[in-house]
């Protein structure tokens, strides 16, 4: 086994063990899921939302969700954590390259928005007979694009915070408004129109549109799949700038 193989599956079981990144990556997706699905029936297929059903509409928002709790929460504290312990400089000592371990994360935190997702799928298609996606190739270009964005993000928000608790405290003040206002709350045509406006520049928007268009059949959305594009390269030419600056 490699090394960077060795290294992703000790990452992996080591941010496994960790209730807040677990909590939020698997539990509170899930949880939320089941009740605001169970809020509605199958009547309430109207414009609101999309004409989709609305465990339909709100299971390709959460795999959205998941893909943000992991950017912006599970990856940036679990880092920084790493950089407040100076773990990181250990590995540098004892010759493991930074960038191993940096990849290391990426390759988990990918695998942890990946079990997350397939958990809300199965789950959803058990309570409530939740339909696939009626474009698959659509919906898992969405997914990575939307992957690789929010982990770009997470690998920023690590870089420019000191402490675990800088992190985390900068995640949730991104995660919550972010959860609310991307459509994983209530759905966009039901917000006042100030809302609304601020939805439409939220990056989770991004993510959420980028997976829900291709999910309930209305095509691939090329403007989100560009904004989300546009973020990873952007949040990673600054992590590279700022881990620059650093050394």
């Amino acid at each position: 086994m490699s090394m960077l193989a060795k290294l992703t599956w000790i990452e992996l079981k080591l941010l496994l063990r960790e209730p807040f990144a677990v909590i939020f990556t698997f539990v509170f997706p899930l949880v939320t899921l089941v009740v605001i699905s169970g809020s509605f029936s199958i009547e309430d297929a109207d414009a609101d939302f999309r004409g989709a059903a609305p465990w339909d509409y709100y299971l390709a928002s959460y795999i959205g969700v998941v893909i943000g709790a992991v950017g912006m929460i599970a990856l940036p504290v679990h880092l920084a954590a790493y950089a407040e312990r100076g773990i990181l400089r250990r590995f540098r000592a004892s010759s493991i390259p930074t960038w191993s371990v940096l990849v290391a994360q990426v390759i988990v935190g990918f695998l942890m928005m990946v079990i997350g997702s397939v958990v809300l799928v199965i789950a959803s298609r058990l309570i409530y007979g939740a339909d696939l996606p009626g474009q698959p190739l659509g919906a898992l270009v969405g997914f990575m694009v939307g992957a690789l964005a929010f982990l770009a993000l997470g690998l920023l928000i690590a870089m420019i915070t000191r402490n675990a608790r800088a992190a985390q405290a900068i995640g949730m003040i991104l995660f919550f408004p972010f959860f609310l206002l991307s459509g994983a709350g209530p759905p966009p045509d039901v917000m006042s129109s100030g809302m609304r406006s601020v939805s439409d520049v939220i990056p989770l928007t991004f993510a959420v549109r980028a997976l829900q268009d291709p999910w309930i059949g209305e095509g691939q959305n090329g403007i989100s799949l560009a904004l989300l594009a546009a973020m990873a390269v952007i949040a990673t030419a600054a992590t590279f700038w700022i881990a620059g600056k650093k050394t």
